[in-house]
């Protein structure tokens, strides 16, 4: 699995965790099944840029802090 995509998923787990949220709950806000959210976070998935942006929105975040 390539490292960005396990760096972006270690990123998006850190915030979705620091607000108290689920995978489910991030799905909800974000909506994006929880699944693919898990999916992510393990570094599974090639996470599109409109999806990111979605999950950014939802934890109110920078898309440059996921991806840093």
């Amino acid at each position: 699995m390539a490292e960005i995509n396990k760096q972006v998923g270690l990123n998006i787990k850190k915030y979705r965790e620091k607000e108290g949220w689920t995978q489910e709950q991030l799905g909800f806000e974000a909506n994006l099944h929880r699944a693919y959210i898990g999916q992510i976070e393990r570094g599974e998935k090639n996470i599109g840029l409109q999806n990111l942006e979605k999950i950014a929105k939802a934890l109110n975040v920078k898309i440059n802090n996921l991806i840093g």
